[in-house]
């Protein structure tokens, strides 16, 4: 819901970036879940009379979390593709681990029940691993997108490929990406006949904004027009600009 907030004159481009704030802190969430299961694990293990046998309900409730949460993670994980929200494909893969977890326990409290009352902390153990290294990757993955970092390179070449099919544009480069959310905000330099006016040349750049927009999940580009063929002086001497 804020990430839907229209730009005000605080966020120019919105407030698409909830959606990473928000699965940074299911991450960090998860990863303390897991490192405090690890941690109740490690005792038990270190004091086996602690060790409680189970009844044979526990596993009946293990199977049913099971199910439920592996049906939640295939709901969730669909939608979130549909709609391309990263926020709600990491809460499905929550669902995901929670379904993993679910079998883990099942697993231990069988052997329990079959008189192997050490094996419910080894799945605790194996769980709260798990979970831990599950937090982690979505605490890091959207660290990442709040640091700008930029959209996948399959995804570049074809924003780069609608750029070049667009008429007039003789050439594209210094093209970069950062993400927005799931959106992805676009810098690209195009290149146009130099004997064009400039208005001809505008009439080119919203051009190539416009196809890119409606054929691609980008927010916004900014495209910047050189003359094709000539010398590109944006750049102080030294720096190697992407030419392709």
């Amino acid at each position: 819901k804020k990430s839907q907030k229209a730009s005000d004159t605080d966020h120019h481009y919105g407030h698409l970036r909830f959606e990473n704030g928000a699965k940074l802190i299911i991450g960090v969430i998860l990863f303390l879940v897991g490192a405090g299961m690890l941690w109740s694990a490690g005792n038990k293990l270190l004091h086996p009379e602690t060790h409680q046998v189970v009844k044979g309900a526990a596993l009946w409730v293990a199977i049913l979390a099971l199910l439920i949460k592996e049906g939640l993670f295939r709901y969730m994980y669909a939608t979130g593709k549909r709609i391309q929200s990263s926020l709600l494909i990491a809460n499905a893969w929550h669902a995901r681990s929670d379904a993993a977890s679910s079998l883990v326990v099942a697993l231990g409290i069988v052997g329990n029940l079959a008189g192997y009352p050490i094996l419910d902390p080894i799945a605790a153990l194996i769980v709260g691993f798990m979970v831990g290294r599950m937090g982690w990757e979505f605490a890091w993955d959207a660290l990442h997108d709040l640091m700008d970092r930029s959209a996948d390179d399959e995804e570049v070449q074809r924003i780069r490929q609608t750029i070049l099919e667009t008429p007039g544009v003789l050439g594209a480069h210094d093209l970069r990406t950062r993400k927005m959310g799931d959106m992805i905000i676009v810098d690209a330099h195009i290149e146009v006949d130099a004997t064009q006016t400039v208005e001809a040349g505008h009439d080119i750049a919203v051009n190539v904004r416009q196809r890119v927009l409606k054929k691609h999940r980008v927010l916004n580009l900014m495209a910047h027009v050189d003359p094709s063929q000539r010398p590109d002086r944006d750049h102080p001497q030294g720096f190697v600009a992407d030419a392709s």
